[in-house]
C-alpha cells in the first residue's frame, strides 16, 4: 500500500465499516470534462440525493475549514472525499491543493477521489505522494459504439470529441489511469452505471476488463433518470435485473452491494446522511470561494440596455465592462463577443477577451462555456436583476451564491444540452 493508513475504515469499500465510519464529501470540483447523457448537475438543488448535486461549492481553504467543523461534531468521520459536483481531475489544481491541505492538517484521515478517469494519469504520482488511498473511476462501457450512446462529448484540453471517437478516447485514458494507480497500490473501485437497453447486457464485458486491470471492487449502480437529459425517458433497471447483473459480475470482480448514490456534499454515515443538517455550515464556508479576483479589476455584463442583466451568454454580441471606484460602480467600455459557430473555440476566445475580468454576469449559459470560463478563473454568475445588484455581490459581499435564487432558465428551455456549440 502507498501509505500505512488503515484502508479498512472506508465505508464504501468495506461494508463492515458502514455502520460506524462516516464520510464527508468536499465539493471543490465544479467543472466536468465529459457530458454523460444521464447527468444533470444541479449545483444548488437541495432536494435531491444523487451524484452531481451540491448546495454549495468550496475552494480548497474553505474545504479544510468545513472539514474541521464537521469533525468537531462527527469525530467518527474517517474519509474525506472529492466527488464533484463535476470531476476531480477536470479541476486538478483545486483537487490537489485540497488533498495537500487535508493531508497536512489531518494525516490520519483517508482521502478518496471520484473521477471519470479522462485526466487522471498525469496526476497519479501526486496521488501516491499525498497518500490518496482510494479512487473511484466510472467505467460504463468497453465498446466505443455503446459508449457513444452514453456520452454526448468528451473534452480533452481544448478539443471536443463526440460519438465513438469520444468513447474510445475516454476508455483508453481510463485504462491508463487504473493501471498507473494499481502500480502504486491505490485501492480502485469502478462504478458502472447500468442503463437499460444501452449497456445492461454489456456489464460482464466491463467486469472482465477491470478484473484484468486488478480493480479491487465494482459498484453496479442503477441509472437515475434525470429530467432534461437525453436519457430521461429510460426507467431505472428493476431490482431483480440489478441482482442478476451483480451476480454475474461477481464471478469476475467483488461487488459493492450497499451504495447510496451519494451527493457531492454528502456527510455522515451511509445509512444516515446529514448533508441537510450541515447545509448552513457548508454555505458559510463557501462564501469566500465565490470570488477569487486574482487582481482582476473588472466584471463583464451581458445586458441589452445597460441596466439589467438580461442576456444569455450565447446571445450576447457584446459585453459591458464595469469596475468599482471610490464613488461606486463605473461603466468602463464595451467589448465585442467572438463570432458564433466555432463551437468550444468561441468560449476560449471569450475567456481571452475577458481575461482581466473576475466575473461575468449573464441571465443563463450552457455547461461548456461555464467550464471553460471557470478554468480561466472567470466566475460565471447566472442571475436576473439590476447590474448594480450583481456588482455589489461580486465586489462587496464576495457572495455570488446569493444570486442563485435569481437565475433564469435557458432561453432554449429543456432542449438546451450545452454541448459546446450554439448558445453553449
Amino acid at each position: 500500500m502507498n501509505s500505512p493508513l488503515d484502508v479498512s475504515r472506508h465505508p464504501c469499500f468495506n461494508v463492515k465499516a458502514k455502520g460506524h465510519c462516516a464520510r464527508v464529501h468536499l465539493p471543490v470540483a465544479p467543472d466536468c470534462n465529459i457530458r454523460c447523457n444521464y447527468c444533470n448537475r444541479k449545483y444548488d438543488c437541495v432536494n435531491e440525493s444523487r451524484p452531481g448535486v451540491t448546495s454549495s461549492v468550496l475552494g480548497p481553504l474553505q474545504a479544510v475549514s468545513y472539514l474541521e467543523r464537521v469533525l468537531e461534531q462527527m469525530p467518527n468521520v474517517t474519509v474525506a472525499g472529492i466527488a464533484g459536483p463535476g470531476d476531480a481531475f477536470a479541476n486538478p489544481a483545486a483537487t490537489l491543493e485540497t488533498v495537500s491541505l487535508i493531508r497536512e492538517r489531518f494525516p490520519e484521515i483517508l482521502i478518496c477521489l471520484a473521477t471519470n478517469g479522462l485526466n487522471v494519469a498525469p496526476y497519479v504520482k501526486d496521488l501516491a505522494r499525498l497518500k490518496v488511498s482510494h479512487v473511484t473511476v466510472t467505467i460504463n462501457a468497453v465498446d466505443p459504439e455503446i459508449g457513444a450512446k452514453i456520452y454526448g462529448w468528451v473534452r480533452d484540453g481544448k478539443v471536443i470529441y463526440r460519438g465513438a471517437q469520444a468513447a474510445e478516447l475516454l476508455l483508453e485514458r481510463q485504462i491508463q489511469a487504473v493501471e498507473a494507480m494499481k502500480e502504486r497500490e491505490i485501492v480502485v473501485k469502478v462504478n458502472t452505471i447500468v442503463i437499460p437497453g444501452i449497456n445492461d447486457h454489456h456489464v460482464p464485458a466491463v467486469s472482465r476488463l477491470i478484473a484484468r486491470l486488478g480493480v479491487d471492487i465494482q459498484n453496479c449502480m442503477t441509472m437515475y433518470p434525470n429530467r432534461g437529459t437525453p436519457l430521461q425517458d429510460i426507467p431505472e433497471p428493476t431490482a431483480d435485473r440489478m441482482a442478476a447483473i451483480r451476480s454475474e459480475a461477481e464471478k469476475l470482480v467483488p461487488q459493492m452491494q450497499h451504495c447510496t448514490r451519494c451527493r457531492a456534499d454528502a456527510v455522515g454515515l451511509l445509512d444516515n446522511d446529514r448533508s441537510a443538517e450541515f447545509r448552513g455550515c457548508l454555505a458559510d464556508c463557501s462564501r469566500a470561494y465565490s470570488v477569487q479576483s486574482d487582481g482582476r479589476p473588472y466584471v463583464a455584463v451581458a445586458t441589452m440596455e445597460g441596466i439589467l442583466v438580461n442576456q444569455h451568454l450565447g446571445e450576447a454580441d457584446r459585453f459591458q465592462i464595469w469596475a468599482k471606484t471610490e464613488d461606486g460602480y463605473e461603466f468602463v467600455e464595451e467589448r465585442n463577443a467572438p463570432g458564433r459557430g466555432s463551437g468550444a473555440q468561441r468560449w476560449f476566445a471569450l475567456a481571452e477577451i475577458l481575461k482581466d475580468c473576475r466575473a461575468v454576469l449573464v441571465s443563463a449559459m450552457g455547461e461548456t462555456p461555464r467550464n471553460i470560463l471557470m478554468e480561466s478563473h472567470i466566475l460565471p454568475v447566472e442571475m436576473n436583476g439590476f447590474i448594480r445588484m450583481g456588482l455589489a455581490a461580486i465586489y462587496d459581499d464576495a457572495d455570488a451564491e446569493r444570486l442563485k435564487g435569481r437565475r433564469a432558465g435557458c432561453a432554449k428551455g429543456s432542449g438546451c444540452a450545452g454541448q459546446g456549440d450554439g448558445c453553449g
